[in-house]
């Protein structure tokens, strides 16, 4: 039996189709993080689609499980966000409606609102643990540990050096 050479992963320009070659290595680089982070977000969306639940509500919840008893204000969570939203109020307001959240006036500043997450909302995070966890643990499938570590560094890196260049 020939055993045939592993399949060559399809190159971003590949994917998207394109023809002509990209302005620029940076410029490949970003179409390719931004076509893998989507293809993670669309699995992780598949588990959390069944329970009802966004990508941006199920970010909520495991920050408000974080946070613990003592919640957070809305600012706060806000600043947490993986995919930061001007209409964090808007999403905390339909999670409340499901019951998943709760909410309370800070007495020393009524401006300030918080938050908390109810037990039926952990109860449904801590059901999604596993599922989400698998998705997440695809990665491990093809990076191996130091691999990511490096990613990581790297992805920090960039994110750091966007802060610093911010205009």
């Amino acid at each position: 039996m020939i055993s045939q050479a592993p399949a060559r992963p399809r190159s971003i320009q590949e994917a998207l189709k394109q023809s002509k070659p990209f302005h620029s290595l940076g410029q490949e680089a970003y179409l390719a993080l931004l076509r893998t982070a989507d293809d993670m977000r669309r699995r992780v969306s598949l588990v959390l689609e069944p329970a009802g639940v966004t990508l941006q509500q199920y970010n909520v919840l495991r920050i408000l499980r974080g946070a613990g008893k003592a919640g957070l204000p809305t600012l706060a969570i806000g600043e947490r966000m993986i995919e930061r939203t001007p209409g964090v109020t808007r999403l905390i307001d339909r999670m409340e409606e499901k019951g998943w959240v709760v909410r309370e006036r800070c007495t020393e500043d009524r401006r300030r609102v918080w938050c908390r997450i109810t037990e039926k909302g952990l109860q449904l995070i801590e059901a999604l643990d596993a599922p989400v966890n698998a998705v997440d643990d695809l990665l491990e499938g093809v990076l191996d540990q130091h691999e990511l570590t490096v990613l990581i560094g790297q992805l920090d890196r960039i994110r750091e050096h966007l802060v610093r260049t911010a205009g």
